[in-house]
């Protein structure tokens, strides 16, 4: 979807200031707020996908003025009462009200080391070939749509180039919507600068994304 999470290319909003050695955590809840996020994710309930959707469905003013984990938490808050594990009143008072629904799985401290050193592989095998090659030309697809999405707004209805297949994996579009995981080929597409930020542009810059198969249509 279009939304505020999507910046690149986006003009009045300054220049990206690095912060020097920045820091893991600019505050002690941040490290809360990323623990208790990972340990409900451990849940089962949803998908990585399914929380990115959350986060970008954030309201543009709320998620403009919010911090990083303020953002997470918000998102989080959505996610838990969708799959019925709080209640929007269990929020606001901070009492249980009611029986929650139950966990697929708990993540407990001892669990915890394995499962970060883990991750959450998200390749998956395809029974199709590939339908690009390297080196072939391509044009990204036009579209808007109000669900979740991978391809950002600045690199769509672009003509670019493969630059490298990556292998096939979960498509986001779909598994954010509980569609699926409809696994797909993914590509890394390179544009020159022009093409991407237009004229005026430099013409040494280049950009590239990886993009699912069904962001891409042959030239």
């Amino acid at each position: 979807m279009n939304g505020p999470h999507d910046l690149g290319g986006q003009m009045g909003f300054g220049a990206v200031s690095p912060e020097p050695d920045e820091p893991y955590f600019h505050a002690d809840w941040e490290k809360r707020a990323l623990g208790i996020t990972l340990s409900c994710g451990a849940f089962g309930a949803w998908t990585i996908d399914e929380s990115r959707h959350a986060r970008e469905s954030i309201p543009p003013a709320t998620y403009l003025s919010a911090s990083y984990y303020e953002i997470w938490i918000r998102a989080l808050e959505v996610l838990l009462e969708r799959h019925g594990f709080v209640s929007m009143a269990e929020l606001a008072t901070g009492r249980k009200l009611a029986e929650p629904a139950t966990p697929k799985r708990v993540l407990t401290a001892d669990l915890v080391g394995g499962v970060l050193a883990k991750g959450g592989p998200c390749d998956r095998p395809v029974d199709e070939p590939p339908r690009f090659v390297v080196g072939q030309d391509v044009r990204t697809k036009n579209f808007n749509p109000v669900t979740h999405t991978r391809l950002p707004r600045y690199a769509r209805d672009k003509l670019g180039r493969i630059e490298a297949i990556q292998g096939s994996f979960v498509y986001p579009d779909d598994n954010a919507h509980g569609a699926g995981e409809n696994p797909q080929w993914v590509y890394t597409v390179v544009f020159d600068g022009p093409e991407i930020w237009g004229e005026g542009s430099d013409p040494m810059l280049s950009v590239s994304i990886d993009a699912w198969e069904s962001y891409l249509e042959p030239v």
